[in-house]
C-alpha cells in the first residue's frame, strides 16, 4: 500500500515533531476503532473502560494500579477538535522552538510538560475541596499540557519573536501565550473542565522553568533524556561488546590533565561572560555546543 509506506517513510525520516504529531494521530485513531468495534455489539461501557486504561486518574490509589498512565494520557485525546487544535499548537509553536533548542529538548520539554501537568490535576483534584468530592475518579487525556510546555518555554526564552496573524498582523508570541494563560484561569471557575484547565497551568509553569534555566547556559532536559536513553536501551537489544586496543595512544600525564583542564574551564568562563554581555543569541554554533557539552559532564 503506497500511502501506508509514504507515512511509514515520513516517520522514520521526519523528526522529534513530526513523530509526536503522527503518535498523537494514530493513538487517536485507535480510540476511534475501539469506539466502532465496541459500539457495534453495544459495549460501549467496555469500550470506555479500555481507553481509561490509558487516561490518567486523578486519584494516587487508582494511579498506583495504572501507573504507565501519566505518560500515555499525554497521547490521548477526547474528540476530533480536542486534537486537532493539540496538532496545531504543537506544530506551530514546536517550530518556533526549536529555532532556538535541539529536538532532544523538545521531546524532553513535551514530557516534562504533560508530567507537571498530570501532578498539578492530581493534587488539585486531592487537595481542593471543590473538586475532591466526586464519587467515582476521573480521568484526563490530552496533549494540552505538554503542548502548553512548549508554548511556554518558546515564549519565555524569545519573548519579542512575531507571528503574523490573519487580520491583525505581526503578534509577539509572548502576548498569545499570555492570552492562553489568562483563559485558562477564567475557564477554571466553570467546573466543566477545571482538572484539564489546571494540567495546562501546570505544563506553562514547566516551560517558563525552562526557559529560565536555559538563559542561564543550563538544561533541564538533560537528565530526563539521559533517563529515557537508558529505558530505550534497557528494552532493546544489546549489541555485543567489541574491545579494540591502541598501541599508539599514549597516556596522558597528570601535568597535561590540569593544563586541558584550565583550558576548557577557561574558554567555558568565556563563553558565560559572554551571555552576560551579548546574550545567549550571540553565541555561535560552537560556542553553544561547547556549553553544552560542559553542562553534561
Amino acid at each position: 500500500m503506497a500511502i501506508v509506506d509514504e507515512i511509514k517513510d515520513s516517520f522514520r525520516q521526519g523528526g522529534v515533531l513530526t513523530r509526536l504529531i503522527y503518535i498523537n494521530i494514530g493513538a487517536f485513531l485507535v480510540t476511534i476503532l475501539i469506539d466502532i468495534f465496541f459500539g457495534m455489539f453495544q459495549q460501549e461501557a467496555l469500550g470506555i473502560w479500555i481507553k481509561n486504561l490509558f487516561a490518567v486518574p486523578a486519584y494516587p490509589s487508582d494511579l498506583l494500579f495504572r501507573p504507565w498512565t501519566i505518560f500515555t494520557y499525554m497521547f490521548m485525546h477526547a474528540n476530533f477538535m480536542h486534537i486537532l487544535f493539540n496538532m496545531l499548537m504543537l506544530f506551530w509553536y514546536g517550530q518556533i522552538f526549536l529555532r532556538y533548542f535541539n529536538p532532544r529538548q523538545l521531546l524532553g520539554v513535551y514530557f516534562l510538560g504533560g508530567l507537571a501537568g498530570a501532578v498539578l490535576y492530581i493534587i488539585s483534584y486531592n487537595l481542593l475541596p471543590a473538586l475532591n468530592n466526586y464519587a467515582y475518579s476521573p480521568t484526563m487525556v490530552g496533549a494540552s499540557a505538554s503542548v502548553m510546555a512548549i508554548i511556554f518555554a518558546a515564549a519565555s526564552y524569545a519573548p519579542n519573536y512575531k507571528v503574523h496573524l490573519i487580520l491583525i498582523g505581526p503578534v509577539k508570541i509572548m502576548y498569545l501565550a499570555i492570552g492562553m494563560l489568562v483563559m485558562d484561569l477564567i475557564s477554571i471557575q466553570s467546573f466543566s473542565n477545571t482538572g484539564g484547565h489546571l494540567a495546562h497551568i501546570g505544563g506553562a509553569l514547566l516551560g517558563m522553568y525552562f526557559a529560565s534555566r536555559a538563559n542561564k547556559g543550563k538544561d533541564l532536559t538533560l537528565r530526563f533524556n539521559r533517563f529515557m536513553d537508558w529505558l530505550v536501551t534497557a528494552f532493546s537489544s544489546k549489541p555485543k561488546m567489541k574491545v579494540t586496543h591502541s598501541r599508539n595512544k599514549r597516556p596522558m600525564s597528570d601535568m597535561d590533565y590540569n593544563s586541558n583542564k584550565r583550558q576548557k574551564q577557561g574558554e567555558i568562563d568565556r563563553i558565560l561572560d559572554k551571555i552576560k554581555t551579548s546574550g545567549y543569541d550571540s553565541l555561535t554554533k560552537k560556542e553553544k555546543d561547547d556549553l553544552f557539552n560542559a553542562s553534561e559532564n
